[in-house]
């Protein structure tokens, strides 16, 4: 401790003094300029006194990460010209990145590591096995300040010698650069000097390099990457898309449409899971159970109450006949009619060119093409709860095909769950005669929504005659006697509920196995792991859709679409980042909610100094009319700005409400704005005119208002 605390006295010394004696405005582009012939008369006297104080003095700036090391490596060029200059700034920048690597490595390592061992540990094996990868990236194109570099790498496991070579090696290209536009700047005299070839020269490889460099690693990884595979001389395809949901309809749609050759694979239906089992189907019985429930309180509307009368096969059947109706839109005929090669089977990657797929109809084709697209979409994740594969049960996958051929619904039925997908079923199933239990293990439904919107899904779907059990912890699964039943911890508590039939919904996970990922190498973590521009390991394959994440919702998987078609097609000439600032999501119960940015409780978490403004639907009249007055909007701004952070919105229609928030937001448009659109009456827009409304009431100028009054008393007489 003794000797570290030394170190660090001497070294704030060192930097005490470097100020004191002014020696930081010398490592400015002035200073430099105002020396310049001084130090050319002490270099004429005493030349390698000169070189070697120069050597010294860069290497204790970088080693102390003092700021000038740029001037330093510019005034080398200067002093000594490009190839002498170029030798001393390269070791100096190098010795003395490895001092203050080792000194960071003496002062930091050990207490971090004892601060954090299970992080360093995860980072140490990063550096194991890549560490000179990523120093030398990070040496050869600049994001960030040098001297971060030298303090952080010392904290790694990376060996000093390591550290050393690769940062002369990675730095030297930059360094060539910046020494080059310093042999140039001694040359400035007058303003035509400005206009010279080799100046202009120099300072444009100055700008240039950082893209320059970029390539040069962006070729070097590429290389590296594909080292095992022997790349073909011509393609068969521009592009294969592998999987026919939303993402892949959407990216083979837009090659297509761009006259790229693109082959879309499917082993199953066309459409993937929103048209066959998720989305659609689902909407569709929610509206079915609306009605139902709607007939059940007719006297809300002037009517008297009945009982719905209906048949469940027929309400299971109109859900078949809506996928039917909407399957062509997304069918092997629109898709050939567009351009797009559909093939019906299983496709297995090769290598990172080659797609072999098995046909469904027999046989297998063999393709090879510039890019691939994955987009296998997810399936619902099963809990491991003994019992549960003997026992049975279905998912929002298996749920239709099963229950449609039930005359009537589900006589006691457990919904394991308490996200979007289990609490839309829930409600829509007791609605339609069933009597729902819903099994959710945390405090409360819906928990990536504030409390009160939790706490107003509870009130909804217990309403509806679902019996919401939160914090109970499902156990196992049993049968007895001809009866099923699942076991549920509370409170140390355990008993048990029988059921007929078990609905799963506790989420989904990305479809990984099966198409050659592993032996390619291909990264994966609990889904594919691609970088901003939906690139994998390897450049050219590229994932979309629930199989990447972030979000698992047909709508992102149709937004990533472009941007897996685009890069994938012209990303050797442009690529773009995925822009994921602005994402809404709609959960389908009744009445809906829809948000779109953070809400309350994120912003809390974010230390975020914000400002709520709310409006309630009973005040507004369309809701009125309609007898539909639960729900509220809430919108969280900054204090006292109307920038819009976040949306909440709970009522009838708040998906579709939403998308006036959703613009906006994309386009920083404020309350204020929205405050001055027309919108029609009476409708249920008007709502968002009215937050904006609120908004502006609370944030009214009262000392202006206060002197308009008097105005107005005035003009009175």
């Amino acid at each position: 401790m003794i000797k570290k605390l030394a170190l660090l006295l001497i070294a704030a010394v060192a930097i005490a003094l470097f100020f004191y004696f002014d020696l930081n405005q010398l490592l400015t582009l002035e200073g430099l300029k105002g020396s310049m012939e001084q130090f050319r008369q002490y270099q004429a006297q005493s030349p390698l006194l000169v070189i070697s104080g120069f050597f010294l003095l860069y290497v204790l700036v970088t080693a102390l990460s003092l700021p000038g090391a740029a001037i330093l490596t510019l005034a080398a060029g200067a002093l000594f010209g490009l190839v002498e200059g170029l030798l001393v700034a390269s070791f100096a920048s190098s010795i003395g990145a490895t001092l203050a690597f080792l000194v960071s490595r003496y002062l930091l390592r050990d207490t971090i590591q004892q601060r954090f061992p299970e992080r360093l540990a995860a980072i140490d094996a990063g550096v194991k096995k890549e560490g000179s990868f990523y120093l030398f990236t990070l040496r050869l194109v600049p994001l960030f300040p040098f001297f971060l570099i030298n303090l952080l790498m010392g904290v790694t496991a990376i060996k000093a010698w390591t550290f050393y070579w690769v940062s002369q090696i990675g730095m030297l290209a930059g360094t060539f650069v910046f020494v080059n536009a310093g042999t140039q700047l001694v040359q400035i005299e007058n303003l035509s000097d400005i206009l010279s070839f080799n100046l202009i020269l120099s300072f444009a490889l100055l700008g240039l390099f950082p893209l320059i460099a970029k390539a040069i690693l962006n070729s070097f990884k590429k290389r590296r990457v594909y080292e095992k595979y022997n790349k073909p001389k011509k393609f068969d395809r521009n592009m294969i898309v592998i999987g026919a949901g939303a993402g892949g309809l959407v990216t083979s749609y837009i090659a297509a449409a761009v006259k790229a050759k693109v082959t879309l694979v499917e082993a199953g239906e066309m459409g993937g899971d929103c048209l066959n089992y998720g989305c659609v189907p689902s909407k569709t019985v929610i509206k079915s159970a609306k009605v139902a429930e709607q007939i059940r309180n007719g006297e809300l509307y002037g009517l008297d109450n009945m009982t719905p009368q209906f048949s469940f096969k027929k309400v299971m059947a109109r859900v078949q006949q809506v996928i039917d109706d909407i399957a062509p839109h997304d069918s092997v005929e629109r898709y050939t009619n567009l351009g797009v090669e559909v093939l019906k089977g299983y496709a297995k990657l090769i290598d990172p060119w080659t797609v072999e797929v098995k046909l469904n109809e027999g046989g297998t084709q063999t393709l090879t093409t510039r890019t691939i697209v994955i987009a296998t979409g997810a399936r619902p994740f099963t809990p491991p709860l003994p019992g549960i594969e003997e026992t049975g049960y279905v998912t929002s996958d298996t749920i239709w095909r099963k229950f449609a051929k039930l005359d009537a619904a589900p006589k006691k039925l457990v919904v394991l769950g308490g996200g979007p997908v289990g609490c839309e079923l829930a409600q829509s199933f007791a609605r339609l005669g069933s009597s729902v239990t819903q099994i959710e293990r945390g405090a409360r439904l819906m928990k990536k929504e504030d409390i009160e919107v939790s706490s107003f899904a509870y009130e909804a779907l217990t309403a509806s005659g679902v019996n919401v059990l939160t914090e109970h912890q499902a156990i196992r699964c049993e049968a007895r006697d001809g009866k099923k039943f699942i076991i549920v911890e509370h409170q140390e508590q355990a008993f048990e509920i029988e059921y007929d039939e078990l609905l799963c919904a506790v989420g989904r996970s990305a479809r990984l196995e099966g198409y050659g990922l592993e032996a390619l190498g291909v990264e994966t973590d609990r889904t594919i792991v691609t970088n901003g521009y939906l690139e994998t390991l390897y450049p050219n394959i590229y994932a979309a859709g629930d199989i990447v994440g972030p979000y698992q919702f047909t709508h992102v998987a149709s937004h990533q679409a472009w941007y897996a078609a685009v890069n994938g097609l012209f990303g050797h000439l442009k690529n773009f980042k995925v822009d994921y600032r602005v994402i809404p999501w709609t959960t389908f119960i009744d009445p809906e909610v829809a948000r779109v940015g953070i809400n309350e409780q994120e912003a809390i978490e974010k230390d975020i100094d914000y400002e709520v403004t709310r409006f309630e639907f009973k005040e507004l009249d369309r809701a009125i009319t309609e007898g539909a007055t639960k729900g509220f909007i809430k919108v969280i701004t900054p204090k006292g700005k109307d920038k819009i952070l976040g949306v909440t919105i709970v009522s009838e229609h708040a998906g579709d409400l939403m998308a006036e928030f959703v613009l906006a937001m994309k386009h920083n448009l404020g309350l204020n704005k929205i405050l001055g659109t027309i919108h029609s009456y009476p409708t249920w827009a008007e709502g968002n005119k009215s937050v904006a409304g609120e908004w502006k009431r609370a944030h009214a100028p009262q000392t202006v208002l206060k002197w308009v009054e008097k105005y107005h008393t005035w003009r009175r007489g």
